[in-house]
């Protein structure tokens, strides 16, 4: 099988994507195909026409091909409505963990590279169309704070915890947090002294059981997921009541005077799938959010 660790130096671009890809080929492999032909998609677009680079892109391209027949029971690779519910449900458990760890003052590389690879992987939501304005901006905030946390513990400096304006958005450390992305990254500590950590949960998507466990041993978010994201979005809370949506079903009864466009029933499809996808998780709350929009799309065409 082709090594597609590592791009050749002229596709340093794509080398995150890589790198991610390669750390979840075991556990998560609709994540590295997706990451993959996210690769394939922008290194295409680099002027750099070399031999070098043309059969990188043709071993790759062979394997996304072969990859795609092999799974073609697999909807988050054969559906692309699910896959992307399914990126965008796993970027946004990335975002929240480390957001969370990051307000509480709990700073380390686990949250450097959490907040990382949520930034890359909302970019793999591109492929499917125009991503939201909630994705487009996470992922600024994510890669911006992934950024800005690693330059601070590097210096020895205690970050401001909590959301920021993100001031001096160049990525000059982008090639050093790359390292910190697989198993090659490098395990040396930061000059900080030790802080309480929120217990990382054992098994399930980011380590399951009977698997060697990785450089970086990330948890599965979820409650310790903070109730706010730095846009001002507010998630509901599992204890979110039936009086919360009764406003949105009280609507049913007029469903039949609503004049839906095909576009409107897409959408809802859309929101129903990343429901289910969120469910698989255990995310209750993200799926009843979901739910709550197809629900009133459904009732009065509006799109909230």
């Amino acid at each position: 099988m082709a090594n597609f660790k590592l791009a050749p130096a002229g596709l340093k671009a794509i080398q995150p994507y890589l790198k991610i890809a390669e750390e979840h080929e075991k556990r998560d492999p609709s994540i590295t195909y997706w990451c993959r032909f996210y690769a394939v998609q922008s290194g295409l677009k680099i002027k750099d026409k070399s031999p070098e680079n043309s059969t990188f892109f043709l071993k790759l391209m062979d394997w996304l091909e072969s990859i795609k027949k092999l799974k073609h029971d697999d909807e988050t690779i054969s559906n692309e409505v699910v896959a992307q519910a399914h990126i965008e449900n796993y970027a946004l458990k990335l975002f929240l963990w480390a957001d969370n760890e990051d307000r509480a003052g709990r700073f380390n590389k686990n949250v450097v590279k959490a907040f990382y690879t949520a930034g890359f992987m909302y970019d793999i939501v591109h492929t499917f169309g125009e991503p939201s304005d909630e994705v487009l901006h996470q992922g600024k905030y994510a890669k911006w704070k992934s950024t800005y946390i690693h330059n601070c513990l590097k210096n020895g400096i205690t970050p401001i915890p909590g959301p920021q304006a993100m001031e001096g958005e160049k990525d000059e450390l982008e090639e050093e947090l790359a390292n910190l992305v697989g198993p090659s990254a490098n395990k040396s500590n930061y000059n900080l002294p030790q802080q309480p950590q929120a217990p990382y949960p054992t098994g399930g998507l980011f380590n399951p059981s009977g698997t060697q466990s990785e450089t970086f041993n990330l948890p599965v978010p979820g409650s310790h997921a903070p109730p706010s994201t730095p846009n001002g979005s507010n998630q509901l809370s599992p204890s979110t009541s039936a009086a919360n949506i009764c406003p949105v079903l009280e609507q049913e009864s007029n469903a039949s005077d609503t004049f839906l466009k095909p576009e409107d029933y897409h959408k809802a499809q859309k929101y129903c799938k990343w429901a289910g996808s969120a469910l698989q998780y255990e995310d209750a709350p993200t799926a009843i959010e979901n739910l709550q929009k197809a629900l009133k799309l459904l009732t009065t065409g509006q799109d909230s």
